[in-house]
């Protein structure tokens, strides 16, 4: 079964992605920065609206995945909030200045968010050495992570992510995103073996709004594909 996470851009398009069948939404605010955590009244309102499955990003700014001590904090603050307001799980990634994931940080995050699971974001995609750093978001206790395999799309990076998911062997989900589309999404779960994708599918008007028919278009490819 390969299942459809959406990252929507606010409560609206957290309903459209459940009524055309998304399995799960990535909450996120701020897309043109490559999503940054939504207010507490979305991630509220969410929680309280959907009943398919909820993971905000927990991300304080756009930009790079240095984080300093004060964005830290509210990190902290935020997932104290997602785990107070009933969520599934969220979603977030650190670096070290040297391209490495920050573990530290990342395991006093996962022993506050527990029992949430947590996604790594694509931060992953900027380390220095993907397949090491695999093997780091494993033993930390990751639920998955989100990559395009280091390229700028999931397609581009079919065979990285292909390659990700063998080294995986199911002890992290390895979960491809960006640039994903209703065009191509059943060739790269062909090429990479993924079980599960992740994408906006929206349209500019309203603002990077999470398209129905798309979703539905892309739920039912994902139907088919395993038939």
């Amino acid at each position: 079964m390969v299942l459809l996470e959406v990252c929507a851009n606010g409560v609206n398009s957290a309903l459209v992605a459940q009524e055309a069948g998304a399995y799960r939404v990535e909450l996120c605010d701020n897309l043109l920065e490559g999503g940054t955590t939504p207010s507490y009244g979305q991630i509220a309102l969410a929680r309280k609206q959907l009943s398919i499955k909820l993971y905000p990003i927990i991300r304080p700014r756009g930009g790079n995945f240095v984080y300093s001590d004060l964005e830290f904090e509210v990190m902290k603050a935020d997932i104290i909030n997602c785990k107070t307001l009933g969520c599934d799980g969220v979603v977030f990634g650190m670096l070290t200045g040297s391209g490495e994931v920050d573990i530290e940080r990342c395991k006093e995050l996962l022993e506050l968010a527990h029992p949430m699971p947590a996604t790594f974001h694509r931060a992953f995609d900027e380390c220095a050495d993907l397949p090491a750093a695999l093997e780091v978001l494993i033993a930390l206790g990751f639920e998955r992570v989100l990559t395009s395999g280091g390229a700028a799309t999931a397609l581009a990076g079919t065979k990285i992510l292909k390659t990700l998911i063998q080294i995986a062997a199911d002890r992290i989900e390895v979960m491809p995103g960006a640039g994903v589309t209703v065009e191509n999404v059943a060739a790269l779960i062909e090429d990479t073996g993924a079980k599960a994708v992740h994408g906006s599918f929206s349209t500019d008007i309203p603002f990077r709004f999470t398209n129905i028919d798309r979703v539905r278009k892309v739920v039912t490819i994902l139907s088919d594909l395993q038939r």
